[in-house]
């Protein structure tokens, strides 16, 4: 159907990136270093460089405070060190549970009929509904299970319309990291950027010039209304 994802990948060491939209960063603490730093403007071990100067009329002394702002700190009193706000964040959502839809088994007719058109038409061809963890040295909690994602974790091609025109590691500006799916039905805004909150209206933006789901949203418009309706109900449970 037109679809080849590729992974992301480090361009210090090669390995397989998956967190971002665009699959930049290869863990949850580096994940966590950059948001703390692009999003917060909070140097930190892993990004320890401001990420620009303030405009006036803000005091200048805010320009030379201690870098990294956020650190791993040594307490004498326990000799033990004292995790960063950055590493206390990772473990916190490394240890977040799975969004838990609204129904798993018994669903509603049209709900049932909704999952089987999400595969019959191709969205699971990049939605992948569910992988399993491998061995975790952690926590016994996270191997081997269940993930019910709804993503392949990889990078695809979704045209000039969904295009952001930024890079980062091998993905470019129209390349995008699928999407997890689960909590769909509990979020307001849907998209990279947020651009749609109509379920209807974000599926047939994924088409476009270039996109790989162009085939994917033909089936979808093809479909007949109460169908879509069903479609939709089984994302809005997920």
């Amino acid at each position: 159907m037109g679809i080849a994802g590729v992974p992301n990948r480090s361009g210090n060491d090669g390995s397989i990136t998956r967190f971002g939209w665009k699959a930049q960063n290869k863990s949850l603490l580096i994940f966590s270093g950059e948001a703390y730093n692009v999003e917060m403007g909070i140097t930190n071990e892993l990004f320890p460089n401001e990420r620009g100067y303030p405009p006036n009329p803000i005091p200048t002394s805010c320009l030379v405070n201690p870098t990294p702002e956020d650190r791993t700190i040594f307490d004498a009193t326990r000799m033990d060190l004292v995790p960063s706000d950055v590493a206390a964040f990772a473990n916190f959502m490394r240890f977040l549970d799975q969004p838990i839809p609204a129904c798993t088994t018994n669903c509603s007719p049209p709900i049932q009929t909704g999952r089987m058109l999400f595969k019959a038409i191709g969205c699971a061809n990049c939605h992948t509904p569910s992988m399993t963890t491998d061995k975790s040295e952690m926590a016994d909690g996270l191997s081997q299970v269940p993930a019910n994602l709804f993503s392949d974790l990889a990078l695809h091609h979704m045209g000039g319309r969904l295009a952001d025109g930024i890079s980062q590691g091998n993905a470019g500006p129209d390349q995008f990291r699928t999407a997890p799916l689960w909590g769909l039905g509990q979020r307001v805004f849907f998209m990279h950027d947020g651009r749609s909150s109509n379920l209807i209206h974000a599926i047939q933006e994924h088409a476009g010039p270039g996109s790989e789901s162009n085939r994917v949203i033909e089936n979808f418009d093809q479909l007949s209304r109460q169908n879509k309706q069903n479609l939709i109900l089984f994302l809005r449970s997920l």
